[in-house]
């Protein structure tokens, strides 16, 4: 490797140390071999350039925006006014490399199949919407006179059912007949988007030459490059660090949960608090409340744990000591996506399948501190505080993340490029203004290149795992969008805005905001596709058992066909079948000696357990058998692309036994 020139300028007590190549050198990514060769070259003391920056004998190293092809890529792509403009993949694979390129083509092609999903969503809650007033079980508990016991345990009134009727219509948007196969629609849709995406992905990468790229086989070249007589890193394998790994990473998960305990604690204690105010309003909705606040401390807890997670995750890479950056980047993101995973779920997972099943009965209720009471669901079902925990999270993460990450890159460059700015006044006729370097020697500085270094100096920094953060961020809202959607159908809509905003965000960030990313060559997204097949596997499970436990799905269904009006009559005519259901799931409680609720109902009880259990094997069954059908039945790769890579084969072979 060699550079047609490496030059030395200073400017306000910093002085800049510029590289360049030939033109050809730089053809096909060569770029990286430069960035590689300064990784990886030692002074005679055994130190490298990562040390030397930790020395602080170096601030940064970067590399520098190709102004002509920056400027182009902003008119093409990076621009706000382009929101539904097709991306130039082709242009930002030549500028950024492959690995950003599959980056915006996976998001590009998710966003586009987000469409159905949201239609479909959107038409779940509109049919909830169009029987809000006139539904009879809404009417049951609008019109009921039924009393119902005290909620708190001192000083604490009688209240009446139809105090909860805003409530149940809200419940029934998002907890109707429509839910269960738009559940299942959602399973299987995953499982065709990523089927879909292989393909899609298949068609490019073939196009770039890159189909049989191996990663490992890149960094032995560069290896190579650097030092022809270098032997390669040995693969190796330590029993003792990777038992300390998992019982690390099990400690880890431990904590995260334990700060989800944390929230609920506050919860329970916020809510009696609340009660007890001043406020009328609040003191109605205290339990409501509380779970609202819970929520937004569960996102602040998710922004200061994201810090720690990552943190934590890089540490424990270094223990494992893998053999190769691609080893690493893989350990890291199964590791900080699990992290992140348990810290945005654990709470989720606690409202939809364990508050208001553990919490004990009238007189034997299970307290905290011999003082509160656990919380319970809302009368209306524990699908109401599912629903809210998830609105609350996925509207914050995704509006506040989406507003910080553009608007403080921003103010930073325009706070930095004051000092641009006057050099670029002064580099109307590029003048040439001399400096003393340390030697004492003079030579001259070229303002106008200066103002470039200057410019890219006062972006954004950028690192190996700088993508990383866009997959995760991503990721996080498919298994947002996927998981618990049962309870949100609206989810899959709130995505696909969101979507067509990030797309744009991410590129005028990544072109305007940022340094440039050296440009890499893969041919998937790698790890992050097993990522999203365990989520597909996962939603299943998890909406099947929201529906099959948390909704009144099947104490509805039960009813309809073995206790209610309909139950016995071959005709039902206009005989309402739902009518008596909110009476049948309540109990009569003697005030002055509290009995156990269910001993009254207790065939009814276990029946409807039995059922529940039932439907959640049937429902995950059926839909892991649809998802495997439509995995088999969606080739991986078009046939043209496959008798593509067959000729090429056949080429290569024929060359070889020449």
């Amino acid at each position: 490797m060699y550079f047609t020139s490496a030059e030395k300028i200073c400017h306000d007590e910093k002085l800049f140390y510029g590289l360049r190549a030939p033109d050809e050198v730089f053809d096909d990514y060569k770029i990286r071999i430069v960035h590689y060769i300064l990784h990886h070259t030692y002074l005679d003391n055994g130190e490298d350039l990562n040390e030397l920056l930790k020395y602080k004998v170096f601030e940064t190293f970067f590399c520098l925006h190709e102004r002509k092809t920056q400027k182009d890529l902003r008119k093409k792509w990076a621009r706000w006014s382009g929101l539904f403009v097709r991306q130039p993949v082709r242009d930002v694979k030549s500028y950024f490399g492959e690995k950003v390129a599959l980056y915006y083509l996976w998001l590009g092609w998710y966003t586009m199949l987000l469409v159905p999903a949201a239609i479909l969503g959107l038409v779940v809650f509109l049919y909830g919407l169009a029987f809000f007033n006139s539904n009879p079980l809404i009417k049951e508990v609008c019109e009921s006179d039924i009393i119902m016991c005290p909620r708190c345990d001192n000083r604490c009134l009688v209240w009446k059912l139809s105090d909860t009727c805003t409530y149940a219509k809200v419940s029934h948007l998002f907890d109707n007949e429509g839910t269960v196969a738009f559940a299942m629609f959602m399973a299987i849709w995953a499982t065709l988007f990523l089927e879909l995406w292989k393909r899609h992905r298949a068609v490019y990468v073939s196009k770039w030459k890159v189909y049989d790229w191996c990663e490992e086989e890149e960094e032995l070249i560069l290896d190579i490059i650097n030092d022809p007589d270098c032997k390669p890193k040995q693969f190796s394998h330590s029993y003792i660090r990777s038992v300390l790994v998992l019982v690390l990473v099990t400690l880890m998960l431990v904590g995260i949960i334990a700060i989800a305990h944390a929230i609920v604690v506050f919860r329970v204690v916020a809510a009696p608090l609340l009660s007890e105010g001043s406020w009328e309003f609040i003191n109605d909705h205290a339990n409501t409340v509380a779970v609202m606040l819970g929520a937004v401390l569960h996102y602040l807890t998710i922004q200061i744990m994201t810090r720690v997670n990552r943190w934590v995750a890089l540490k424990l890479c270094e223990l494992e000591k893998t053999r190769s950056f691609t080893a690493t980047e893989r350990s890291f993101t199964v590791k900080m996506f699990t992290f992140q995973f348990f810290t945005l779920f654990s709470s989720l997972f606690y409202v939809a399948f364990f508050m208001g099943r553990i919490n004990g009965r009238p007189g034997k209720y299970v307290r905290l501190a011999n003082r509160w009471r656990l919380e319970e669901c809302h009368p209306s079902g524990c699908l109401t505080d599912l629903f809210i925990q998830m609105a609350i999270v996925m509207l914050l993460k995704q509006t506040l993340n989406n507003v910080f990450e553009f608007i403080v890159p921003w103010l930073k460059r325009c706070f930095r490029m004051k000092t641009a700015k006057k050099l670029e006044r002064k580099c109307g006729h590029c003048y040439r203004k001399a400096c003393r370097d340390d030697t004492g020697s003079i030579e001259p500085c070229d303002v106008c290149k200066l103002r470039d270094w200057l410019r890219n100096y006062h972006l954004a920094d950028t690192n190996a795992f700088s993508l990383f953060n866009e997959f995760l961020e991503m990721v996080v809202q498919f298994s947002f969008t996927t998981i618990f959607v049962a309870a949100f159908p609206l989810a899959p809509l709130l995505a696909l805005i969101n979507n067509i905003f990030e797309i744009r965000l991410d590129a005028i960030k990544m072109v305007s905001l940022e340094r440039r990313l050296v440009p890499k060559k893969t041919k998937d997204i790698g790890i992050w596709t097993n990522v999203l097949e365990a989520i597909g596997v996962l939603a299943v499970i998890a909406n099947g058992l929201v529906i099959g436990l948390s909704s009144d799905f099947i104490p509805r269904l039960v009813y309809r066909y073995n206790y209610g009006p309909c139950a016995n009559n071959t005709s039902t005519g206009n005989l309402n079948c739902m009518e008596g259901y909110i009476r049948d799931t309540l109990s009569t409680a003697n005030l002055t000696r509290m009995t156990d609720f269910k001993a009254t109902q207790l065939l009814q009880f276990w029946l409807i357990l039995a059922v529940r259990f039932a439907f959640v094997v049937l429902f995950e069954h059926v839909v892991v058998v649809c998802k495997f059908i439509a995995a088999w039945f969606v080739p991986n790769s078009p046939l043209h692309v496959k008798n593509k890579r067959l000729v090429d084969k056949q080429k290569r072979l024929k060359e070889e036994l020449r």
